[in-house]
């Protein structure tokens, strides 16, 4: 099968041919039918993230129709449409599983970074951490779904969401394009601060119904119940405190994160609360597609080629792209 492979970060991915992988047990084997390009793919190329695996395939937002099942796998049938996401695996006994915080696993494998992912025609995938997914939505659009979308919902769950209330997103990515519109359809107003400069994001952020959009720098137009932080930047930590009113909540939505400058007291006094999102579990999956069958969102995406897959990263990094970068084989 075609893959595309990191050597070592810091180098451009390479088109190889590996040898079809063969399941475990627990696993099933998929023809990938599309794989977004995150920024955590990023982080990995760039050795922002220490390496786990020489060789890697990256790719943790994996669509795939089910060619080969495991010996022991009964949630999934040849011919299903299965979504990988980054969580591919734990190991069900630490205090952090024993307690529903998988997510926290002491041992967990992640897709892409520990195992093969989908920047390839083939991926194999533990079928139990797999979901299956709406069939309103094709591959392509599917994709981001199932990391820029689950980690999104996660930070937006943490952030302590009810009605009425003003959400600061800060970087308007894939994940902010998609909690953009959970939160305008659930009744709370949308913030969203772009880059100083990139106006073309800010006019995207209104078209998916923010009611107001500017640069990261500007002064927030009203006191923020909540800010969610999706760029990589820790200067955006005192910022953000500095935009929300008196027991409000920033949350970390990254894996990595440039170092997060001091600040005086007075910006995180009256409760304010920062809290980091890390992973996901399979909870928040469930209940991040039941939320999206009762308020559709429509995903935004560049699909490439499989073998244009460095072209896809570098679009991405340059901020280039509304929405997400699709890798289809």
């Amino acid at each position: 099968m075609r893959a595309m492979t990191l050597d070592a970060p810091g180098r451009p991915l390479k088109l190889a041919r590996l040898a079809m992988p063969e399941p475990a047990a627990e696993d099933v084997l998929v023809q990938v039918l599309a794989c977004g390009v995150c920024r955590t793919d990023l982080h990995i190329l760039d050795g922002d993230l220490p390496v786990h695996t020489q060789g890697i395939v990256p790719g943790h937002e994996v669509v795939g129709r089910v060619v080969t099942l495991g010996s022991a796998v009964t949630r999934f049938r040849v011919g299903d449409r299965v979504g990988i996401p980054w969580l591919g695996g734990t190991c069900g006994h630490c205090a952090y599983c024993a307690a529903q915080h998988e997510n926290l696993c002491d041992t967990p494998v992640f897709t892409g970074y520990d195992r093969n992912g989908g920047f390839a025609e083939y991926a194999l995938a533990d079928a139990r951490f797999c979901f299956a997914l709406p069939d309103a939505y094709d591959d392509v659009h599917a994709a981001p779904l199932l990391c820029a979308g689950l980690i999104g919902y996660r930070a937006y769950r943490l952030s302590g969401v009810s009605r009425g209330m003003r959400l600061g997103l800060y970087g308007f990515g894939a994940a902010a394009h998609i909690i953009c519109q959970v939160a305008v359809a659930q009744g709370q107003e949308v913030y969203a601060f772009v880059q100083p400069g990139d106006q073309q994001s800010a006019e995207f952020a209104l078209k998916l119904g923010a009611c107001w959009a500017g640069p990261s720098d500007a002064r927030a137009p009203t006191g923020l119940d909540a800010a969610l932080i999706f760029a990589p930047v820790g200067a955006l930590v005192p910022a953000a405190l500095g935009a929300t009113r008196k027991g409000g909540v920033v949350v970390c939505a990254g894996i990595h994160m440039s170092d997060i400058p001091s600040f005086p007291y007075g910006l995180l006094w009256g409760e304010r609360c920062i809290r980091s999102v890390a992973n996901l579990t399979r909870d928040d999956g469930d209940r991040f597609f039941s939320l999206i069958a009762q308020h559709p969102v429509t995903t935004h995406v560049e699909p490439f080629a499989l073998e244009r897959a460095n072209e896809a990263i570098a679009a991405l990094r340059a901020g280039a792209i509304d929405g997400a970068a699709v890798l289809v084989p």
